[in-house]
């Protein structure tokens, strides 16, 4: 690998967050975040942009996840294909994602070629063209993505709980807009979301592997001459928690298709309350292995499904605990039945002491093999830094989980199921039947 460019850009201060770990902040704004792994002979980097579909206007709904997929239509320097020929000459992976929060652009190649992969990637954020073609051409592709979304019914029963759940809030709608919203939505309004947006002080670029802190400083810092300090312009909803969950306790979509899905849920933790390390060993005792009640119930000694799960999403400021299942449209309230009695149970009686042992013990052994490869290592590093979490080491994160005991569990079951639960029904299942259905969302 050559010797890099002298940097177009002073460089601001470095702060160590941990051993092999450091973050520096650009004049621009931007921040560079590293974790040097150097057992490995790849690297993973992202550019994280402080922006989700919860920031969205109700007319501009779908519009960051359009402009998730049109930045790699090309930019003023690179078509589409220049710009896929590229990861392909460096024997690289490259991948984007929206959630409702942010926006991550992603790469992993081998340590050699990060640099590279740095500037197609910073190129794509800071020069995208948004051309009138290239939006109508990604329209349609937008639309068939909505479409595989209708045609998949775990993904929509999921979607139908939030939106009944956050009713009214922005966390309840779909990260990809709706048929209505992605048909109406223009050029210029994708384009003007995208200069207030991905401006570099709503920037993150995160990055871990086999790397040298200060190289990848510079290579963005290459990637952003020129770029000045720029105002985050805010969004048209401040994010704000809902102040309620949905009166809707009760969604049923019908839908011509063999089984019954269910989702069955309540609020959750939000990403900052240290109880969601208790909230986690309770999910997975709950609905997160073979062994938890869940599975042991409803599928081994009922047969009631093939698949069950719980499963908890933290936000800035709220969470959502939920369980899914599906079943032969007949065993919809066996099923219903089943589901909350392991809810009451665990919330009423708590975890046996081999239980917590074996919650413990999973939780524990899936944090440090989902930490064994560069791009969890990348992603952990970016969130926290959009989120404004405290970095943590795994021996930090081992300890907390290896901290909760019973009243810890108590505390987090109690918060997070204790109800009034929402429910949505995706299948052969009459609309009407929400009145019945209502019994089991109640307290």
């Amino acid at each position: 690998m050559s010797d890099p460019a002298p940097v177009p850009q002073a460089v601001g201060e470095t702060r160590t967050l941990a051993e092999g770990v450091h973050v520096t902040t650009l004049p621009c704004g931007t921040r560079v975040a590293t974790e040097h792994m150097p057992h490995v002979r790849s690297v993973s980097v992202g550019w994280w942009v402080d922006v989700g579909s919860r920031d969205e206007d109700p007319a501009l709904a779908g519009a960051t996840h359009f402009l998730e997929h049109l930045l790699f239509k090309g930019t003023a320097h690179r078509s589409a294909r220049d710009i896929a020929e590229a990861f392909d000459a460096i024997g690289g992976d490259s991948n984007a994602f929206t959630t409702k929060e942010h926006t991550c652009f992603l790469a992993r190649v081998l340590d050699r070629h990060v640099e590279d992969a740095i500037a197609v990637l910073g190129d794509m954020i800071r020069n995208a063209r948004c051309a009138p073609d290239d939006v109508e051409a990604e329209r349609q592709v937008v639309l068939e993505e909505l479409r595989l979304h209708e045609d998949t019914p775990d993904e929509l029963c999921h979607s139908l709980w939030c939106a009944a759940h956050f009713d009214g809030h922005p966390l309840g709608r779909e990260v990809l807009g709706s048929f209505e919203t992605v048909e109406a939505v223009s050029n210029e309004a994708i384009a003007d979301w995208y200069h207030r947006q991905y401006v570099p002080g709503n920037v993150v670029v995160s990055a871990a592997g086999n790397l040298e802190h200060d190289r990848i400083v510079e290579a963005v810092a290459r990637a952003l001459e020129g770029v000045e300090p720029q105002p985050v312009a805010g969004h048209p909803h401040p994010r704000r928690a809902p102040d309620r969950v949905g009166d809707r306790r009760v969604v049923v979509q019908p839908k011509p298709i063999e089984q019954a899905h269910v989702v069955l849920g309540g609020p959750g933790l939000p990403r900052h309350d240290e109880r969601r390390w208790a909230a986690a060993v309770v999910d997975v005792a709950l609905g997160g292995s073979m062994a938890s009640r869940l599975f042991q119930e409803v599928r081994e000694r009922r047969g009631l499904a093939y698949a069950v799960a719980s499963e908890q999403q933290q936000h800035r400021d709220v969470g959502i605990f939920d369980v899914y299942a599906a079943t032969s449209p007949g065993r919809l309230d066996e099923l219903l039945s089943a589901l909350r009695g392991e809810l009451d149970a665990l919330r009423r009686d708590g975890l046996t002491p081999d239980e917590l042992a074996r919650a413990k013990a999973s939780l524990a052994g899936g944090v440090v093999m989902g930490l064994e490869d560069t791009g969890s290592r990348m992603a952990r590093l970016g969130r926290a830094l959009l989120g404004g979490q405290p970095y943590r080491t795994l021996d930090e994160i081992l300890g907390l989980i290896d901290a909760v005991d019973e009243d810890a569990i108590a505390a987090a079951a109690d918060a997070v199921l204790g109800g009034p639960y929402t429910l949505a029904v995706v299948g052969p299942v009459e609309e009407d039947a929400a009145d019945e259905l209502a019994r089991w969302c109640a307290a």
